[in-house]
């Protein structure tokens, strides 16, 4: 064996190592890459059924919130409903009760201006000596 013939053999011993080393690496890339999709396939499934429960919670926190919507615009107009009819309600009070009242008390306050006049026209026509004298004969002193 010549030394060229020697170099050869180690050329052909190393090329055939980096074919082998190749190969190898190529078909742990492969296996790596069916791991990776399975992986992938696995996460996409659980992702998707994670998805399906955040969209439902989403349509339902959607459907609540346009449910308390609607019962706010209730509570509000009944509320409005509710101050116009108080509104109402001290409105009528105001003319059925309150005005005649004041009326009354007017017509009172009329008729004891004239029962104080008439009284105090009576009491300067002479009754008001003859009470004197009745009230000296009762005086005990």
């Amino acid at each position: 064996m010549t030394w060229g013939e020697i170099f050869l053999g180690v050329i052909a011993v190393a090329t055939l190592t980096m074919a082998l080393l190749q190969l190898g690496i190529v078909m742990y890339g492969w296996m790596v890459a069916r791991k990776i999709g399975r992986l992938v396939a696995d996460v996409e499934r659980d992702m998707s059924s994670i998805m399906d429960s955040l969209n439902a919670v989403a349509r339902d926190a959607a459907r609540a919130t346009a449910l308390a919507a609607v019962q706010v615009e209730r509570v509000d107009r009944l509320f409005a409903d509710l101050t116009v009819r108080v509104e109402q309600t001290a409105a009528t009070v105001q003319k059925a009760i309150i005005a005649p009242l004041r009326e009354g008390a007017a017509v009172m306050a009329g008729l004891r201006a004239a029962v104080a006049v008439l009284k105090e026209l009576t009491g300067r026509s002479g009754a008001s000596g003859a009470r004197s004298e009745e009230e000296d004969a009762l005086f005990i002193g």
